[in-house]
């Protein structure tokens, strides 16, 4: 692979890569080592993808889901997952009064609980859609599902978030 090649690879992908591995993994400090993985693989692999089998991109992705997958492995076995919570939210954003910090940090906060709650597989399939922003043919290839069937998983875990968090706002008003 040339240098050129791997600039505009990085260049077009390294944000979405990271992005996918930090909404599977809840910690900035590790997804940015394993997105770093992710290229030195994609370096040292680049001869073995083959576009007859698939895009770029879905190859990419494989290399960045089975990095995420082999990290949660390795922490699970050790029984624990970090959690980096103040990159999540922006605290660090000087344009936000701390009023709007306060409310972003218990709106994040209760999202990542749900999610968390999430099955591995829908975890995935939601850090691919919104991480990773691929496209729901992209990640049906990925997931070896149809298309459809990942459009209906999306939209049945953004219903169940929503039912989560209505229900969780309505205990929260009951303890007031």
């Amino acid at each position: 692979m040339g240098k050129e090649v791997f600039i505009e690879i990085f260049e077009n992908y390294h944000r979405r890569v990271y992005n996918y591995i930090y909404y599977r993994i809840s910690n900035s400090y590790d997804a940015e080592d394993l997105t770093n993985q992710v290229f030195e693989k994609v370096i040292s692999r680049y001869q073995t993808y083959q576009p007859s089998k698939g895009h770029f991109e879905g190859w990419l992705f494989g290399i960045a889901k089975n990095c995420a997958n082999d990290y949660l492995r390795e922490k699970k076995k050790w029984g624990w997952i970090p959690f980096d919570f103040e990159s999540r939210v922006g605290l660090n954003s000087s344009q936000k009064t701390p009023e709007e910090e306060v409310v972003i940090e218990e709106s994040s906060c209760q999202l990542i609980k749900l999610v968390n709650k999430l099955s591995q597989r829908e975890k995935n399939i939601i850090a691919l859609k919104y991480g990773a922003q691929l496209a729901n043919v992209e990640i049906a290839k990925l997931m070896n599902i149809s298309e459809t069937n990942v459009g209906s998983i999306v939209y049945r875990i953004i219903k169940k978030l929503r039912k989560e968090i209505e229900k969780e706002d309505v205990l929260c008003l009951k303890r007031v």
